[in-house]
């Protein structure tokens, strides 16, 4: 037996891994205003009569709304009109249970124009928001959320607006329950499908036959799937930190260092020596980096020279801004946030008008075309009663945005800053199912928790988990790591580079993960073969064998591109 052969094929996933006693989850959301609802999802889980086939079975007014069930074109719905006050409309009195996951859909349109809507369950006197979405005349529009409970009892199900001219109409309502058994299969189901793949290994003689017992050893050297931490310009020079960074994460941003007040404190006076400098570390460790960020939209975080100046003035400053930073990094960066949170706050909108943001993503694209653009904003999957940040108006100036007239699209991310305290994760969930629905990449930009030091790393694991599952979050970067004067709600270590309790839990995730430089070993069986479901990641195989004294490397990488059936691959010793 003088060589060996090893055949490595890379196989899908089975969709059967978990259990079928467990409910799955529908991660569809539609964005799109339809001429008739969809059917309620999971047939409207515990809502009664969620379709309105039933005319007014489990339903009633809340507060001095005028109630009307109809049908128009064969679908029935309820219209709740005469409203007076907010949370005039329809409600259902439903039961909720402490420990459960509650997701949560129905379709809404407005008798004119277009208004916010949210969906209110009010328990024990106070109202918890489990989404909303902006409804619109003509059409229906679906809104998704979710919610939990501190402690079981009776809740009103209800529907507000603070547009009280318009009549709120509603239908195809479910509330579906998930134990957090089923909640984890559904993670572990998603898992199977996009973040792994399945090796098959074959080794066989000379004469192409099995060798069975042969010692198989695959050990991954980076994940696939991107996972950083934002730094500041303390890594730098910092042995001890570099280390510890560089053996966990594949991508970073910077917490300060590209910001325009960091880069021209001075009018006129440019400095990028320490961003430099850290973009080259990063690069010769092989790490990523967001740009972070172009434009901060937040007046108070303008330059101290920039706030007198107006007019042409003001303009001629920012786009010298935009020209200088992007192009400087053109084509170096996993991304750029562009116009930083400019959901919340207008410094350039009320200097210029409500088009500002176009003329810095145009130019911007215009200066790097292949580095996706990204908006990036907070509270949009955190708080649910964030009127100002919700999925449906971050969509709605997205769709601004989509509209702008370029040679080609700009390509667009979608940023979700992920800064929690008490995680809804049911509304999270939802919120992403919302925002996947327009195909773009999602990145959880900012990641951290503030939140007592007993529930802090359990938390920021929810959120971990939450995010990683999801089909079509694309990376997450921790807004974490370690500074010395202190991090901005949390660090990961502390300053001799021991974890901290949220540190171990990204350890434990990036074990989990196949990270950590993960080791995956066993035997050939009695057909020569060895199989493994493996994260996606880039990966070294040894094969051995005693008693031939024959030994074969290889290098591989395993993505959602080559993680379906493909050529065998054949290599001999």
């Amino acid at each position: 037996m003088k060589l060996l052969v090893l055949l490595l094929a890379l196989c899908c996933l089975s969709l059967s891994r978990c259990e079928e006693k467990y409910v799955p989850y529908d991660y569809s959301a539609t964005i799109e205003c339809l001429g008739n609802p969809n059917k309620p999802q999971y047939n409207g889980g515990i809502i009664v009569n969620p379709d309105l086939q039933n005319g007014s079975q489990g339903w009633s007014q809340i507060g001095n709304a005028k109630v009307d069930f109809t049908e128009f074109g064969g679908n029935k719905f309820v219209i709740a009109r005469g409203r007076n006050q907010s949370f005039d409309s329809v409600s259902q009195k439903v039961y909720l249970e402490k420990g459960l996951l509650y997701t949560f859909s129905a379709w809404l349109q407005v008798s004119q124009g277009n208004a916010p809507v949210r969906a209110v369950f009010k328990k024990n006197g106070e109202n918890k928001h489990a989404g909303s979405v902006i409804a619109e005349s003509k059409c229906w529009s679906m809104l998704k959320g979710g919610l939990t409970v501190d402690e079981s009892g009776p809740a009103d199900l209800y529907f507000e607006s603070e547009d009280t001219t318009a009549e709120i109409w509603v239908d195809s309502v479910s509330l579906q329950p998930f134990t957090q058994e089923e909640w984890n299969s559904h993670h572990e189901q998603s898992i199977n499908m996009m973040r792994k793949g399945s090796v098959k290994i074959k080794a066989v003689n000379s004469a192409g036959e099995p060798v069975p017992n042969a010692t198989i050893s695959i050990l991954q050297n980076r994940l696939g799937f991107p996972f950083g931490c934002a730094v500041e310009s303390n890594i730098l020079g910092n042995q001890a930190y570099q280390d510890w960074f560089t053996k966990r994460f594949t991508v970073t941003a910077f917490g300060n260092e590209m910001k325009w007040y960091s880069t021209e404190a001075v009018r006129g006076k440019e400095d990028y020596s320490t961003a430099d400098a850290m973009v080259k570390l990063f690069q010769q460790h092989g790490i990523a980096i967001r740009g972070h960020n172009i434009i901060w939209d937040n007046p108070i975080y303008q330059p101290s020279w920039v706030k007198s100046l107006n007019g042409p003035d003001l303009y001629n400053a920012v786009k010298r801004r935009v020209f200088s930073v992007v192009s400087r990094y053109k084509g170096q960066l996993a991304g750029w946030d562009v116009v930083n949170e400019n959901l919340h706050f207008s410094f350039l909108e009320d200097k210029f008008g409500p088009k500002a943001s176009y003329n810095v993503f145009e130019q911007a694209h215009s200066l790097d075309p292949r580095t996706t653009m990204f908006m990036n904003e907070y509270n949009t999957l955190e708080q649910p009663g964030d009127s100002a940040s919700t999925p449906a108006r971050y969509l709605q100036k997205l769709r601004e945005l989509q509209s702008i007239h370029v040679a080609g699209n700009i390509p667009l991310g979608i940023g979700l800053q992920s800064h929690f305290s008490t995680p809804n994760i049911p509304y999270m969930r939802s919120a992403l199912d919302t925002f996947a629905a327009t195909g773009l990449p999602i990145w959880l930009t900012e990641v951290d928790v503030g939140a007592p030091p007993n529930v802090q790393a359990n938390y920021f694991e929810q959120v971990l988990r939450e995010g990683h599952a999801h089909p079509q979050v694309k990376g997450m970067v921790t807004w974490s790591g370690y500074n010395p004067k202190g991090c901005y709600r949390m660090c990961l270590t502390d300053g001799n580079f021991k974890n901290l309790p949220t540190g171990d839990v990204v350890d434990k995730l990036l074990r989990e993960w196949g990270g950590l430089r993960g080791q995956t070993t066993g035997l050939t069986d009695a057909d020569g073969f060895f199989e493994a479901s493996l994260f996606h990641g880039d990966y070294d195989l040894d094969i051995s064998h005693p008693l031939t004294n024959s030994t074969a490397s290889h290098s591989f990488k395993l993505s959602s591109e080559n993680s379906h059936p493909s050529p065998s691959i054949v290599f001999r010793v």
